[in-house]
This record gives structure tokens, sequence and C-alpha cells, in this order.
């Protein structure tokens, strides 16, 4: 499994515990602390991964984890789940081994970043994925530039996500959708020490989203001669 470089996995400093159930809209689930290496009933934990998804089969993954959270366990009407903007996103989906067990979104706009539709499957949801998920996607908004992320909690979990540092911003705006109530978050963050720029190197501004750490396929074409395969025709 490649893993991008803002995933984190079992990190001893943020072992405060967080709710299994953190999807907007799932049921409650037990609370429970874990981290890669523990056991329980004899049996090893397996690891987790977080990737960005950037192929059909990775779409399938996603639409799999939010049609069993939200559509069965959340009664959620299709129309109103894929509500037409998964195709103009990032998504993170969240594996345990290879099973791909939850997924968050990413839109982007002017100043601010906003995370949304975080699904945890209900057998994993005794797990630190859901934790560690968060952060991805905090990461991934930092390495973008952006210092203000801004999210629509559930009213029952603006709790989970104030542990992130996330505040609600006030202001009594009503805000109400697919049968639950929502509160308008706002989380401000450090900036990135290294976030991507017009100064970044422009081999790094081409490689896969998220994987900006390592070389690309496009570098990897640089080792063929400049052959400039269209060079004697004309312009259209």
């Amino acid at each position: 499994m490649n893993t991008p470089i803002y995933a984190t996995y079992g990190c001893e400093e943020r072992r405060d515990g967080m709710p299994g159930d953190v999807s907007e809209g799932a049921e409650d689930t037990k609370t429970q602390d874990t981290k890669v290496g523990d056991t329980k009933a004899g049996r090893a934990r397996k690891p987790y991964a977080i990737k960005v998804a950037r192929s059909l089969n990775d779409m399938m993954q996603v639409v799999a984890i939010r049609s069993a959270v939200f559509m069965s366990d959340q009664e959620c009407p299709y129309g109103e789940e894929f509500d037409g903007n998964d195709f103009c996103a990032t998504h993170l989906i969240g594996y345990v081994g290879d099973e791909p067990a939850a997924c968050l979104r990413a839109r982007f706009f002017a100043s601010f970043a906003k995370l949304e539709r975080l699904a945890v499957r209900r057998e994993y949801r005794n797990t630190r994925l859901s934790f560690d998920v968060v952060w991805a996607g905090i990461e991934l908004s930092r390495k973008k530039g952006y210092t203000t992320i801004y999210g629509h909690a559930q009213d029952r979990l603006v709790k989970f996500w104030s542990r992130f540092g996330a505040k609600p911003m006030g202001g009594n705006r009503k805000l109400v959708f697919s049968d639950y109530s929502y509160t308008e978050m706002l989380l401000e963050v450090e900036p990135h020490d290294n976030p991507l720029t017009l100064d970044s190197d422009p081999y790094e501004l081409i490689r896969p989203e998220g994987e900006w750490d390592r070389p690309g396929v496009l570098e990897n074409s640089m080792s063929r001669p400049v052959t400039s395969p269209l060079r004697d025709r004309e312009a259209a």
C-alpha cells in the first residue's frame, strides 16, 4: 500500500481516545483507543494506510464505504449522498490491512478547504483510523497552502471535531439537510513548512496528488531523449 507523506499511524502523542463513530450520522459505537501492534483476543492489529483516490477502482471503494455508512446506516437517499461534488473533489481512503474501511472528501475554495463526508464502516469504528483520516485531510490541506478549514459537524459530533481544534462558527445560521441538524465548524491551522507554491519544483507540481515527496511517472520519462514528435506539424 502506497502511503502519502501526510498519513499518520498509531502516534504516541495522540492517545486521548477518539469516538469510533465520526461519520456524519452513523450510529454510535464504543470508544476505544488502539494503535498498530495492539492485540485483542490474541490477534495482532492490522496496519493502517491512507491514500488519495486516483483511479476508478479507488472511487468504487469510496462509493462502497459511503453507501454502507450513509445510505444503509443513516438511511440517506442516493441523490443526497452522491450530490454532484464527487468528481470535483479529492478523496482520501483509509485501509485496515488491504480492506477499504474509511473515507473523507476534501474540496478546495479560494481561501479555505472544506472537509466533509467522513465515513467509517461499522466493523472498523473501534479503531483509530477515523482519527488518522481526519489528520490526513488536515495535512493535505496545509500542504496545498490552506490554513483555514471549514466543515459541517452533526450537532452530536461537535465535541469530536473540537478535538482537532475546530470551533463552532457562531452566528446561529441554521443548517439542516438529509434529516439531520449540523453545526458549522472552523479550524485555523499553522502554515505548512513546505507548501506547494509557484516556487515549488515544477516536477513536484506534476507528481500524483498526495505523493509530492517522491518522483512521479513524468520524471521517469526524462530518461528518454527529447524528440519532439510533432515538431514538423503545423499548429492547428
